[in-house]
């Protein structure tokens, strides 16, 4: 790979982890003002701060994940693949390849859409609101997926351990919010 190729590579492999990271942030912090689990850590204002921080925040680091792979000649990613899920050419990306770009297109239309709703808050019904919003559980499921079959750096043992502790800490505190409404804190 010449130099920049290396680079683009690079930025897309980093700005996605850190989108990854920014998600998961707002994910857990979301769900923390709804379960009261970390109530001693800070005031719900903290939380909902940086709730709304990572929220926007994975934005512009999706977006550079997505343009340097657009760039890159390696990756060969191609503009419809971000248009139409599971559209890419299974020829130039194998079956798993396919599944991964779809899972990430999935991903992205999911999140754009609980963002897109976030700013319509006051327009939309509340119980219409709260629906779109959830959405955002099943968007860090096809994330999840997207970066265990597409991402090269789960065979680190660092991001690995981090990526399924957060997915657990997710799936724990929604069942736990499911069976038993607001916990105490």
């Amino acid at each position: 790979m010449s130099d920049p190729a290396v680079f683009l590579w690079a930025l897309g492999r980093v700005a996605g982890l850190a989108s990854f990271a920014s998600l998961s942030i707002a994910l857990l912090t979301g769900l923390a003002l709804r379960t009261a689990v970390l109530d001693r850590l800070g005031s719900n204002r903290s939380l909902r701060a940086v709730h709304e921080y990572t929220t926007l925040l994975w934005m512009p680091l999706g977006a550079l994940h997505v343009g340097a792979l657009l760039l890159d000649d390696t990756a060969r990613l191609r503009l419809l693949d971000l248009l139409v899920p599971f559209a890419a050419p299974a020829s130039v990306y194998g079956t798993r390849g396919v599944v991964a770009i779809g899972l990430g297109t999935l991903t992205l239309q999911l999140f754009a859409l609980v963002a897109v709703s976030g700013w319509l808050r006051r327009r939309l019904p509340g119980a219409a609101w709260r629906w779109v919003h959830r959405l955002s559980y099943a968007a860090f499921g096809t994330l999840f997926l997207h970066a265990l079959l597409g991402g090269t750096d789960f065979g680190d043992p660092t991001v690995s351990a981090l990526t399924w502790s957060v997915a657990a800490a997710l799936a724990v505190l929604s069942l736990a919010r499911v069976l038993f409404g607001r916990l105490a804190a």
